[in-house]
């Protein structure tokens, strides 16, 4: 059977029976007419490596495997190809399965097993990277990352566009009184509703209090203060007109990222999840989902990170944030914030296909 590589080292073309034996059976390339097939780099190099094809030929002489990646540099995605091939799926590069699909930002279309590109479902959609390549974590969502460490092995994560949610849907008390100390707002008789019912603050008396003042973070306080729920006064009793003060204060402490935490907050809270500091899990939030009082408290749900939209990560750190998450039983979830905008959000969980 002849095989030659285009000039531009980005089509394969199969003659004689190449259809039958190659598409119709194993799902491999795209038909061109009659018996003839075109293949992707990586699928010529997955049939080189298993003898279905002895050489391509390109430019007038005959590639070997070797010879073959060394031309076409498709090794990440032969890593990949090989694997998902091995676990028993079908798969298809990307522009030949979709071509609305972007070529940067999903590499490959899987099939569900028993599936081929004859039909029209799809299990995955896969994007390939290194494990030292910058990622625009935008350029995630409704994908698998297929992530090769520098050893070739492999490690799939799969993103998603899911966001937290929540059971909390009643309002907080209002009429409430604050005053700002320091980077908090401390209420001094508050409701039992707004601690036990709403968790809001902790404890100024430690955490077997179960009563006397609670110490709210910034972010509460600017929120109930938007709400209408609470007045704050400065150390000196004089009153604040609105949130300013506690926004100003938000953002000496830690720049302009408070206000994207703040929208990120809000955004979590309006969904009737209940945040709180994610500080111990080396996250901005842990969100708890399943919520009805504190007394009857269960395990938070998600890790929440806020980044700024055009923030990019390595695969290492999504690895990390994750491998925390899961071990702690939550789900990593990320905000992409603009603080003058709304919030994108991107989960990412660990995937085996």
């Amino acid at each position: 059977m002849h095989a030659t590589l285009d000039a531009d080292g980005r089509t394969v073309r199969l003659d004689g029976n190449a259809r039958q034996r190659f598409y119709d059976s194993r799902g491999y390339g795209r038909p061109t007419g009659g018996n003839g097939l075109e293949l992707a780099p990586v699928e010529a190099a997955h049939l080189l490596q298993r003898g279905d094809l002895d050489s391509v030929d390109f430019e007038g002489r005959p590639l070997d495997f070797r010879a073959f990646l060394a031309t076409t540099g498709v090794v990440l995605e032969f890593v990949v190809y090989k694997d998902l091939r091995d676990r028993g799926f079908y798969l298809s590069p990307a522009g030949r399965a979709d071509e609305t699909e972007r070529a940067s930002d999903v590499d490959f279309v899987v099939y569900p097993r028993g599936s081929g590109p004859w039909d029209d479902e799809v299990a995955h959609r896969v994007r390939v990277v290194g494990e030292r390549e910058s990622l625009s974590p935008r350029a995630l969502g409704d994908v698998v990352l297929a992530v090769v460490d520098e050893d070739g092995d492999l490690t799939y994560f799969e993103t998603t566009h899911d966001a937290p949610g929540g059971t909390l849907d009643t309002d907080p008390p209002r009429e409430l009184e604050g005053t700002l100390l320091a980077d908090r707002v401390l209420v001094w008789e508050p409701p039992e509703t707004l601690y036990e019912g709403h968790f809001y603050g902790q404890r100024l008396y430690g955490r077997n209090a179960d009563a006397g003042p609670l110490q709210l973070s910034l972010l509460e306080a600017a929120s109930l203060v938007r709400q209408d729920a609470l007045a704050v006064t400065d150390a000196s009793g004089e009153p604040m007109a609105d949130d300013s003060a506690v926004v100003a204060r938000g953002r000496e402490v830690e720049g302009d990222r408070f206000d994207r935490r703040l929208r990120t907050y809000t955004a979590l809270r309006d969904e009737g999840g209940v945040p709180k500091s994610g500080f111990k899990f080396g996250a901005d939030f842990r969100v708890y989902e399943t919520f009805s009082t504190v007394s009857d408290l269960s395990h938070s749900d998600s890790l929440v990170r806020v980044l700024d939209p055009d923030h990019t990560v390595l695969p290492r750190e999504l690895s990390l944030d994750v491998r925390l998450a899961g071990g702690v039983r939550k789900r990593m979830v990320f905000a992409l914030t603009d603080a003058n905008g709304g919030v994108d959000w991107l989960s990412v969980a660990r995937l085996t296909p």
